[in-house]
């Protein structure tokens, strides 16, 4: 069933070159004093139960920098006669470890296909970085990675040393690079947006599969199979996020990931899921009626809801404070609420912070940064002022509105009860308008109603 979805996403993009990690090194170390030192940390292996390892995931700012994503993996560049020189620390070539975990690259290989301009063994760290660490002045790294990287720090500054006494040799302050970085990951180039388009190609197909076979009766672990299924045979690495597939009362929990509850005839099932290819994340939200027709009472939350999106989207264009989108959303959500009878407020008075009634059923954001994360890195509101939309930023916009008859603080309108309604896309700012790259995935009544259930 899955050789048609992966027609409908199309060939995968070709990979990052080593010159785009290039030019990104660059762009950071031209932040960067001579006698600086850089350090890129990754995590280290985590345990899952007894010598079974949770799948490795690396560090974004170290796929971002070299595109490297094996474990034991650290990253230091330093200046020597005015030019830049990374290198990467890596597991060594070790015949009996890669027969029983996989064959690795190694430093040759590291060398000879990726962005450094040296490779070591990760067991010489220690005694390469102590000797780095004596000629800088101030050490760049985000703490809290890697232990043992902030162990050889930690002593490196605190080192009172003969050499340091007489030459005044070591490093005397520390700095987090993440905002430096964070700024440049917030802009996507051509090549992250093609990566990020096809992971969310990817995204769109699983959504339709899900809703292709959902049905009374269906279970949401069984929709959760279809959806991380797809992701795998279409060659991602997994999901983005935990999955979230929420029907009847579930769907108005906003982050509800047990899924174990079967879907009936009349509800509303939710299911926000996304997938990550080459590290880049897709994060795509829909809803639709478990038997495959919109009651009234659904059309019109939905409605209002694909509304609110459709105006927010809109409002995703350079120049735009980046919470436009939201405060639109509220707007167009606020006054259907309204019209509806649901709220009794004023507009003004609905949007109010404090005070308003939307916020009882619409209680989030309305979008966050997408890219190697899927809450993804950049400041929002720099030196207190709405960040602006420029070109290349990837916004997420996922306007909702949530009728829990479980929630002992509102008292939900009855016509209404278990109704949970969220569509998200992920949506690129240029310079023609906002291009949404989840399009594959359908949203409208007419075209949701004539998939559920065809499978």
């Amino acid at each position: 069933m899955w050789e048609d979805s992966l027609r409908a996403v199309g060939a995968e993009p070709a990979v990052l070159s080593v010159e785009e990690y290039r030019a990104r090194q660059q762009r950071i170390f031209s932040q960067l004093r001579p006698d600086d030192l850089l350090i890129i940390t990754a995590p280290q292996e985590s345990t899952r139960s007894n010598d079974v390892q949770y799948p490795y995931r690396s560090s974004s700012d170290l796929l971002y920098l070299t595109g490297w994503a094996d474990p034991e993996a650290t990253m230091i560049a330093h200046s020597e006669q005015g030019k830049w020189l990374v290198t990467l620390f890596v597991q060594p070539k070790d015949v009996l470890m890669e027969i029983w975990e996989g064959r690795r690259p190694g430093t040759e290989g590291a060398v000879a296909e990726w962005a450094v301009d040296c490779a070591e063994s990760h067991s010489d760290l220690k005694s390469i970085l102590d000797e780095r660490l004596s000629k800088c002045t101030r050490v760049l790294v985000k703490t809290g990675v890697d232990y043992d990287i902030d162990e050889i720090v930690t002593e490196a500054l605190q080192a009172n040393s003969r050499a340091r006494q007489r030459y005044g040799s070591g490093p005397i302050s520390i700095e987090d690079p993440s905002r430096r970085i964070s700024e440049l990951r917030l802009r996507k180039s051509e090549g992250e947006i093609s990566q990020m388009r096809h992971s969310a190609k990817v995204a769109s197909q699983a959504h339709i599969q899900a809703m292709k076979n959902t049905r009374p009766g269906v279970g949401e672990w069984q929709l959760e199979g279809v959806i991380e299924g797809l992701f795998k045979y279409a060659r991602t690495s997994g999901t983005a996020y935990p999955c979230i597939i929420g029907s009847g009362d579930n769907a108005t929990v906003l982050h509800y990931t047990v899924n174990d509850d079967i879907c009936e005839d009349g509800e509303i099932l939710l299911i926000d899921a996304g997938c990550e290819y080459r590290g880049y994340a897709s994060d795509i939200t829909r809803s639709w009626p478990v038997n495959g027709k919109f009651s009234e009472a659904q059309t019109e939350i939905y409605q209002l809801v694909l509304d609110s999106q459709l105006a927010a989207i809109d409002k995703c264009r350079i120049g735009n404070p980046y919470d436009a989108p939201h405060e639109e959303a509220r707007r167009v959500l606020a006054e259907g609420l309204i019209n509806l009878g649901i709220i009794t407020q004023t507009l003004e008075e609905a949007l109010d912070p404090e005070n308003g009634e939307l916020k009882k059923w619409y209680m989030h954001n309305t979008g966050h940064w997408i890219g190697l994360d899927v809450h993804d890195v950049g400041v929002y509101r720099p030196d207190d002022e709405a960040r602006v939309f420029e070109e290349g930023m990837v916004i997420t916009v996922e306007p909702g509105l949530y009728f829990g008859s479980w929630r002992p603080d509102v008292e939900c309108p009855p016509r209404y009860s278990d109704i949970g309604i969220r569509i998200e896309d992920d949506v690129l700012i240029t310079t023609d308008g906002p291009d949404v790259l989840s399009s594959d995935c359908p949203k409208t009544i007419v075209e949701i109603e004539a998939i559920v259930g065809t499978a």
